[in-house]
């Protein structure tokens, strides 16, 4: 499953008379927000450790690395204590980029299915850091078996844990807009408890948006249209859930539901829209073959294609408890061509 997103431009609400399809009070939420935010990366820009990595800490291995940056295993060369610390070279990170990934982090302060991001940044010669909580036992995409997924059971783990904390993000006027098996951390080999981390792409809410690149299966349609206002989309949790329903599909049947969701260029998301259209459960496209008309209905509801429409993160936990895989003999099964 690729696991890069789309490049998108972003450009932060102003004072306009048209709020494209924003209430006054979901812009005022997104507003503030900001201007914590910038309150908050004023501050950590003037607490900032200025020393070398090596100094202070002592390297145990690597818990991953991604086009901006590496995350490591340290130690406190004096206390002991292990920690993640996340590395940003300054060849490709701005002092700004760094605070403001650095400072969403802070701001979620602390939830059980959110990587804690500690107090301490640090700036070295050739790069920025800070530290996290250490989560050990790698990303969700390693779990994730080809035509096959999680086991059911996880996949509700996951459903819940990673709905939680996306109603966090949002309690707090912020739109996550990445997520995807690769931000997700596993924190045991059985898969009991997952958390979400990278917060590079975090925006307030009514940030206006315009995708750069193509659109990817997470992408939700409202991105792929012609902007509402010549700055661009302003942004809403409901792109979360979108990217969420995209997510527990993939979870469940280990392929993705489309390539991108354009009707015109993709027939699995025309077939998908023709059949959600319908309203009959059982007319099922090919792809979604081997679910139960649960989990129809739970998708249905996130991949609705109107954003005003589609059902908030938290409805996930209305579909908790019930089954979302059809048993051995009770219904169709096959695999995507």
């Amino acid at each position: 499953m690729p696991g890069k997103q789309s490049e998108e431009e972003q450009v932060e609400v102003g004072a306009q008379q048209d709020l494209g399809g924003l209430t006054e009070e979901e812009l005022r939420q997104g507003q503030k927000a900001a201007l914590a935010l910038e309150d908050m990366m004023a501050l950590s820009a003037q607490t900032l450790v200025h020393a070398e990595v090596d100094e202070l800490y002592k390297d145990v291995r690597p818990l991953g690395q991604g086009r901006f940056g590496r995350v490591l295993l340290v130690t406190h060369r004096q206390k002991g204590t292990p920690m993640a610390l996340k590395q940003l070279p300054k060849t490709s990170t701005s002092l700004r980029g760094f605070l403001y990934e650095f400072c969403v982090g802070l701001s979620l302060g602390a939830h059980s299915s959110i990587v804690t991001t500690y107090g301490i940044g640090i700036e070295s010669a050739n790069s920025y850091s800070f530290l996290t909580e250490p989560v050990l036992h790698g990303d969700l995409i390693t779990f994730i078996q080809p035509k096959v997924g999680l086991a059911e059971p996880a996949v509700q783990r996951c459903a819940a844990q990673l709905a939680s904390a996306l109603e966090h993000i949002h309690s707090h006027g912020l739109v996550y807009r990445d997520l995807k098996p690769e931000n997700v951390l596993v924190c045991d080999p059985s898969c009991q408890h997952v958390k979400l981390t990278d917060f590079g792409h975090t925006r307030p809410r009514g940030t206006l948006l315009r995708l750069a690149g193509p659109p990817i299966p997470y992408t939700a349609p409202e991105l792929c249209a012609p902007p509402p206002l010549p700055e661009g989309l302003p942004i809403q949790p409901a792109l979360d859930a979108w990217a969420l329903g995209v997510l527990l599909f993939c979870l469940l049947t280990g392929y993705f539901p489309w390539d991108q969701p354009l009707e015109e260029a993709d027939p699995f998301y025309g077939d998908f829209l023709v059949w959600q259209a319908s309203g009959e459960p059982q007319d099922r496209p090919q792809p979604w073959f081997g679910l139960t008309p649960v989990a129809d209905a739970m998708l249905w509801g996130l991949l609705d294609p109107h954003p005003r429409k589609r059902q908030p993160v938290s409805s996930v936990r209305g579909y908790l408890g019930q089954s979302w895989r059809q048993q051995e003999g009770t219904g169709e099964e096959g695999d995507r061509e």
